[in-house]
């Protein structure tokens, strides 16, 4: 069977007190009474019994609140307790999926903007230009430099100051330029951003954004130099990169004035984009193609067409850590022939052109190419991938310590249950075998591959596993007067009380051995679906 979807897994709570998730309220109130009886902390005596029931109890409790509660109710089906703990709250106008989905959302980027304005968020890039033929005429290595930094800074939840500076060396000229930029949210979906620029860029500008749908904007702007007072206008929209095919129209008027159309696909896989430029006596194209090999890494083709530019890109990235990623390329165009190494590290980039030859040499250029891949993949399989391998070895022994230390606590969690329902359970239990009616011998709930092996044995005895937990003692609490037992279809078992999760992330089942009017019957059940017995066709 396969396993259902995350909605499915909003319902602990249901199996808590056995109830299907199309339990009405009076079903609820009935189940909230007999297990609120049950776990009472004033039917012990015993003080770690008491600690135990009030624990138990305190569980019966919360699950009542929130499923008696038709509003925490709907939020808890659809979004779990994630929802309830976000402080999501329903009102007259959030009476649909869509709209508590929306609501949610909101309150998500809420919490992010509340967290941001605690932080300052600081970026910046290191370019370095370098050349192998200047070095070679004795001119050195280095033929330039730029470095851009920023520091982003919310001051309330609607406004926002980013401060920014760049300084670049090119030859034996060289200069910078100050930024800030204002930034005031007017509504949910409009914001506008005052900018003031020193230096060689010394302007003063405007510029508001629309949110035309949840991924979607446009964007309007003006400028003035404060060199000769020009003006710029531009207009950009409707940009959205969100859904998998867009189209994107900038507008710039002003001394350099331009029309731009960029357009975008993609998918999980693989990614392809594009730009036309058409501005005062220029012209330039641009194609960009990313295939993703992995989750880790990718290959990517540049292509540049204009005025003063003729060149194509290939090369590859990869991904260090969570934060890290670097990419090498390969240029060859009218220029010459050059790599690039890029280094990203959160919001902080470090980009290394180097010029390799101004001569587009047939030879050479295959070279270039041929033997930084080369090595790349030898120190692939010689350093970094036994590397990665060790590394993911030690990842994967950590997550199953903590696995372990998880499945410790909850296994610990259900044996306080079963402590608590063992007296109901005997009682149950006995009753039942005076009048001939159900008894479950054995229950055993955890690791399907186990289980299974029951079904082609007929040894009777079965050995102790550390994914295997027993669960008899649950199963005859729940056997009500009538002599029957029902589990709901839907609801994970390991909720129940009593029971727990012996194998996260492991297919799971439930087998039971029972009794009933003098006859054996036993059944397998996979983890959502439904159990009911008695049933004839368990008969052994």
């Amino acid at each position: 069977m396969e396993e259902p979807n995350e909605a499915q897994d909003n319902r602990e709570l249901y199996a808590l007190l056995n109830l299907s998730p199309e339990a009405s309220d009076e079903e609820i109130r009935r189940a909230y009474r007999q297990w609120a009886q049950a776990y009472h902390p004033d039917k012990y005596q015993a003080p770690h019994m008491k600690d135990i029931a009030t624990e138990n109890f305190q569980r019966i409790c919360e699950a009542y609140e929130i499923l008696s509660d038709p509003n925490k109710r709907q939020i808890y089906d659809i979004y779990g307790m994630e929802g309830l703990t976000s402080g999501l709250e329903l009102g007259p106008k959030l009476d649909g999926a869509e709209e508590i989905k929306k609501e949610l959302e909101r309150l998500k980027r809420m919490k992010e903007q509340e967290k941001a304005a605690a932080h300052f968020r600081s970026s910046g890039t290191i370019l370095a230009k370098m050349s192998l033929p200047h070095c070679l005429e004795g001119d050195g290595l280095m033929r330039g430099m730029a470095m851009t930094s920023e520091i982003q800074s919310q001051l309330s939840k609607r406004n926002a100051v980013t401060i920014g500076g760049n300084l670049a060396v090119n030859g034996s000229e060289g200069g910078g330029a100050a930024t800030a930029v204002f930034r005031h949210q007017l509504s949910e979906v409009s914001t506008v951003e005052f900018v003031a620029s020193a230096g060689l860029r010394a302007l003063i500008g405007v510029q508001t954004t629309r949110n035309l749908s949840s991924h979607s904007a446009a964007t309007m702007g003006i400028a003035m130099s404060l060199r000769d007072g020009s003006l710029n206008l531009s207009i950009c929209g409707p940009a959205n990169y969100q859904k998998p095919q867009s189209t994107t129209i900038e507008l710039t008027l002003g001394p350099q004035s331009s029309i731009a159309v960029g357009w975008q696909k993609k998918d999980e896989i693989r990614s392809a984009s594009g730009e036309v430029k058409f501005g005062t006596g220029s012209f330039e194209t641009a194609v960009h193609y990313t295939h993703r090999f992995s989750p880790k890494s990718l290959g990517c083709v540049v292509g540049r067409v204009g005025s003063s530019s003729l060149e194509i890109e290939v090369g590859g990235g990869r991904k260090l850590s969570k934060f890290s990623s670097m990419r090498w390329l390969y240029i060859i165009g009218i220029q010459g022939i050059s790599w690039k190494f890029e280094l990203y590290r959160g919001g902080q980039k470090l980009i290394i052109p180097i010029l390799l030859t101004r001569h587009l040499n047939p030879v050479f250029a295959t070279g270039a190419f041929v033997v930084p891949a080369s090595l790349y993949f030898i120190l692939k399989k010689v350093f970094f991938k036994p590397y990665l391998l060790r590394r993911n070895k030690q990842k994967a022994l950590e997550e199953e310590e903590k696995t372990s230390a998880q499945v410790k606590e909850a296994r610990a969690a259900a044996e306080k249950a079963q402590k608590l329902q063992q007296n109901v359970a005997t009682r149950k239990r006995n009753k039942q075998l005076e009048s001939g009616g159900l008894v479950v011998m054995r229950a055993l709930y955890g690791n399907q591959m186990i289980l299974n092996n029951l079904k082609s044995s007929s040894e009777t005895s079965f050995e102790s596993t550390s994914e295997v937990v027993d669960v008899t003692i649950p199963l005859n609490f729940l056997v009500n007067d009538s002599g029957q037992l029902k589990l709901h279809e839907g609801v994970k078992k390991s909720g129940i009380m009593g029971f727990c999760d012996p194998c996260p992330g492991r297919p799971k089942e439930l087998y039971v051995e029972y009794v009933y009017a003098g006859n054996q019957y036993k059944v397998w059940v996979g983890d959502y679906e439904e159990l009911q017995i008695p049933q004839g066709s368990h008969r052994m």
